[in-house]
């Protein structure tokens, strides 16, 4: 073997690396780049559309929810409201004051007991007539929930002058009912004399109001129990009870406990029912904490107490705002 055979079979000279070629990657290894970078806008884009939303209900909602926990922790009366003068600091005087007056505790337990009735009425009636609908004919059904849908869309005003109609002493309807049935002393009966059945005829037109969505939601949740497994529940001897207590009742029950906890918050905050039906003036024997935190801030003037009263009635009904929120995010892991 001659050195010039020697020198040709020698390992390969190393080609120095192109300048330009360096720092560059390969059209492969770009395209997982651009996907995820197009993806990580994909991502962002319903935050974007949602945004608008989010900036008018914070303008809505939190800064006045921020304005009264501040006004809550001052003195603030008809004079600084009239000259604008900053209002003294108090510090938690405004709800030691609250918590220690018995009316308040009183408003209180009526409120509660108002908002239970109300609650229990609106869902039993509203599920019977759910239940009830999925009987009757195409039509029949049409027509009632029709009906149910324009009872719904009656604005409260109109709702509370046809009330205040049927429950009026002289020439109210509920009062010429009673009385061809008792007797004739039912005619010229003042039904708010009584608070107890003035709460009456308001619970009537809290739930005539409340019951037409909660027969169409409960309704529409009735749809989706499958029929063959209430079928094969009947073939196996089950009762009509047995059938909506382990087929039905499972498949509804998330769905009413959501319209339950709405109706709660709802109820709880009942105050336009209560202040047409008294005629824009109800008497303390009527006052729920809404009416109560008015009567404080405008009747009295102390709009700090006022404010510190609706205050403990949002920290209230949080508990049930964030019970309904858990049962919103179950709801959604199941579907």
């Amino acid at each position: 073997m001659s050195a010039a055979d020697t020198k040709a079979a020698g390992p390969p000279v190393p080609v120095p690396p192109d300048p330009q070629a360096i720092g560059k990657s390969s059209p492969d290894d770009d395209a997982p780049r651009v996907q995820k970078r197009k993806r990580k806008k994909g991502e962002l884009l319903p935050y974007f559309l949602i945004l608008p939303a989010i900036v008018a209900i914070a303008a809505v909602y939190l800064y006045p929810l921020g304005k009264t926990v501040v006004m809550s922790f001052q003195d603030m009366g008809r004079r600084e409201l009239w000259t604008g003068d900053p209002a003294p600091w108090v510090g938690f005087e405004q709800f030691t004051n609250i918590l220690g007056d018995s009316e308040f505790w009183w408003v209180t337990f009526r409120t509660v007991v108002f908002m239970a009735i109300c609650v229990t009425l609106t869902m039993g009636i509203g599920l019977l007539v759910a239940l009830l609908m999925r009987r009757l004919s195409t039509w029949v059904r049409l027509v009632l929930t029709a009906c149910l849908i324009a009872a719904w869309s009656m604005p409260l005003m109109v709702a509370a002058s046809i009330f205040r109609f049927m429950a009026d002493s002289d020439y109210g309807l509920i009062n010429t009912l009673i009385a061809k049935v008792v007797g004739e002393d039912w005619l010229g009966h003042n039904w708010y004399l009584n608070p107890v059945q003035g709460f009456g005829i308001i619970t009537l037109l809290v739930v005539w109001g409340a019951i037409p969505f909660v027969v169409v939601t409960l309704y529409a949740a009735l749809t989706q129990v499958p029929k063959e497994l209430e079928e094969a529940a009947a073939l196996d001897g089950a009762s009509a009870y047995g059938i909506y207590k382990f087929v039905t009742w499972p498949v509804i029950k998330p769905v009413f406990t959501m319209v339950a906890t709405l109706s709660v918050i709802w109820d709880f905050n009942v105050f336009g029912q209560i202040w047409l039906l008294r005629g824009n003036k109800p008497e303390p024997e009527y006052e729920t904490l809404g009416l109560y935190s008015y009567s404080k801030a405008f009747e009295s003037t102390s709009f700090s107490q006022g404010t510190a009263i609706a205050l403990i009635t949002v920290l209230l009904l949080s508990g049930v705002a964030v019970y309904y929120l858990r049962q919103l995010m179950k709801t959604g892991e199941v579907e």
